[in-house]
């Protein structure tokens, strides 16, 4: 499956279960690990696991196995690997307090960019 399927059906999966704001973080560009970064919050540790475990079901279903699940045992935050896509669904509190967004923000980005750029120059 490609990554933007993988990417919609996870944020459908979310919707379904009423996950709160969602925001798709599109990284291809700066990362070599995924393509997307998913960021959504529950409402407790209970919905943030259901989020998390929504999201997986529904994917395995369609063949698609996460490549690894860390969290869901406390539920503050869960992160699903999904490959080329990567979510986090976490309380808002936490979300807060790590501010994921933030640091894949535009400047952050742009940094990330100038600086492979720059070892592209010097590697010619």
């Amino acid at each position: 499956m490609k990554p933007e399927q993988i990417k919609d059906h996870v944020i459908e999966a979310l919707e379904n279960v009423k996950a709160q704001e969602i925001r798709c973080i599109d990284i291809k560009d700066i990362s070599d690990f995924a393509d997307y970064m998913i960021v959504a919050s529950g409402t407790s540790d209970t919905h943030v696991k259901a989020l998390a475990r929504s999201a997986s079901d529904d994917l395995r279903r369609l063949g698609v196995i996460p490549l690894n699940e860390d969290g869901a045992d406390i539920g503050e935050w869960v992160l699903v690997d999904f490959g080329d896509v990567v979510l986090h669904v976490m309380r808002p509190e936490v979300r807060a307090y790590y501010d994921l967004e933030k640091l894949w923000d535009e400047d952050v980005r742009e940094l990330v960019k100038k600086h492979r750029d720059a070892s592209t120059d010097q590697s010619s």
